[in-house]
């Protein structure tokens, strides 16, 4: 076991810090978390020379809640960036065509420049900042740049590659690249490049990929490879099932998904090789893990999350639960945590690690150093608030957790499912009306916890009409549904091909 404490004493050197966030990777998309079908080499190994969490959560199944509570160490019920900013929310929402019977909330569209962030906390401990990547914390005035990062390579508003990841891109903080350049590669050559320049101070590099998010690109040779390991896997005669309002994944045999996820893995290769390189490895503090959950659902319906129930947009684990590991320099050998963490842990987490003093008061997070030195810590409450339907099909709803239970309000029915996850860790059985004083007694505390917070919350919309809504939820069952699995079976057919460059990886300057 690694000694946190005594290791940095013995130093006498504040650790570097490398933070790898991904954009939309679920729990199951990684070898070394379970996946039989994706190719994470280089994840793999540093998974397996890490704390490796196995109920690592995000704090938002939504991308810009989730970044937010990263970078702040509050919750989104506190920050209120509660849904991924550019949403549609009040009367804008209908514009979706749902049909929901709720108005979403309207929410902050950028990070408020009040918060100390991560990235300042370490700046004001010595520490030099690096970004490159996905940032969608808002526009002009909250970039990167704007909240602590002295370097910004790619960070801007946009939540997703406008220009696809190929060369030439379309992303103004982002000098263009040779045509058909990839993008996860290039964010890892810059970061490469940082880390492997001169320092008089310690750094904290975040290397926060726009993959795997969609659209899902890749290559023709990885397309190949993929297809053909689909194949040999034994393709199922169908991949999707109906969940409550949309069509879901159900297996991993998406082709160009794994393309695009093997991509992410090869250029992590390369930033953890300029750790070495430089010599900074033994003392470097490695973190890994997820946005959110993958997306199983919407969007690309690109992956499947099961043993998970959902994904991306979901309130269930599939949406929230992520990788999340934390590799102590000179740490050699995969050590377990069962202990539940969440996205708001990683700011007293890294600080601690840093030896920089916490100054923020109102990071709700905590940190988890004393299970990296065999402690327990004290037994809390976790919360989720996202009062929006997602993209992909999830409900506006709110969670509280507490030990082995996880309670679901719904603020549509304003009904609360309730789950053992332990004995129901897919969550196929909601046990509220046989512990029935036990779902009173969390919901209680949840809804004092918006109180609290003075949490948003979603409006009637008097226009509802479920008629509408019962025809929005046939059109996705007998029309998306089928869609989904042709277009399933074509991109699994031999001598498919999206388009004649793939997705400009063969263009080139004449």
């Amino acid at each position: 076991m690694f000694g946190c404490f005594s290791l940095f004493a013995q130093n006498k050197q504040k650790p570097n810090v490398l933070f790898i966030l991904v954009d939309d990777l679920g729990y199951h998309d990684l070898a070394v978390t379970g996946s039989k079908f994706y190719e994470t080499p280089n994840i793999d190994k540093l998974g397996s020379q890490s704390y490796q969490f196995s109920q690592g959560y995000s704090s938002s199944p939504v991308c810009s809640p989730a970044r937010a509570s990263i970078m702040t160490g509050v919750s989104p019920a506190v920050h209120k960036i509660t849904d991924w900013i550019g949403a549609g929310y009040g009367k804008n929402w209908r514009n979706a065509g749902r049909h929901t019977m709720l108005l979403p909330p309207n929410y902050a569209h950028a990070l408020e420049a009040s918060y100390l962030t991560l990235p300042e906390a370490l700046k004001a401990g010595g520490y030099e900042t690096f970004f490159a990547g996905k940032w969608h914390l808002g526009g002009e005035g909250s970039y990167p740049e704007d909240h602590g990062f002295d370097t910004n390579i790619g960070g801007y508003s946009a939540g997703s590659p406008m220009g696809g990841y190929f060369a030439p891109y379309q992303n103004p903080k982002l000098t263009q690249g040779p045509d058909g350049e990839n993008l996860s590669m290039r964010l890892a050559h810059e970061t490469a490049k940082f880390i492997l320049s001169n320092h008089e101070k310690p750094f904290f590099a975040m290397l926060s990929f726009y993959a795997v998010h969609a659209p899902i690109q890749t290559t023709q040779d990885k397309w190949i490879k993929y297809r053909a390991k689909a194949e040999r896997m034994g393709l199922k005669d169908h991949g999707f099932e109906m969940e409550r309002r949309l069509p879901i994944r159900t297996v991993q045999d998406n082709p160009v998904y794994a393309g695009l996820v093997e991509a992410m893995d090869d250029a992590v290769g390369v930033a953890l090789e300029a750790l070495k390189k430089a010599g900074l490895d033994k003392n470097t503090l490695v973190i890994f893990t997820s946005d959110h959950g993958g997306v199983a659902s919407g969007d690309s319906y690109s992956t499947s999350n099961l043993d998970l129930r959902g994904g991306k947009g979901y309130q269930w684990e599939g949406g929230l639960r992520v990788p999340y590991f934390i590799k102590l320099p000179n740490q050699k050998k995969l050590i377990q945590v069962s202990t539940p963490a969440t996205g708001i842990d990683w700011y007293p987490t890294i600080l601690e690690l840093a030896g920089v003093k916490q100054t923020a008061s109102n990071a709700e997070g905590v940190s988890l150093v004393p299970l990296l030195n065999k402690k327990k810590l004290e037994e809390r409450d976790l919360f989720w608030h996202y009062p929006h339907y997602g993209n992909q099909g999830g409900d506006p709803s709110s969670i509280i957790r507490e030990g082995d239970w996880k309670l679901i309000y719904y603020w549509e029915t304003e009904i609360s499912e309730l789950y053992n996850l332990k004995k129901d860790p897919s969550e196929q059985t909601d046990v509220a009306s046989l512990n029935s004083d036990l779902a009173q007694n969390l919901q209680q505390k949840l809804m004092d916890y918006l109180n609290v917070t003075t949490a948003n919350r979603p409006t009637f919309d008097p226009e509802y009409s479920e008629a509408a809504h019962q025809k929005v939820l046939e059109n996705f069952k007998n029309v998306s549904k089928p869609a989904l699995e042709k277009e399933r079976k074509e991109m699994l057919s031999p001598g498919w091909e999206p388009n004649a460059t793939w997705w400009d990886s063969k263009v080139t300057k004449d």
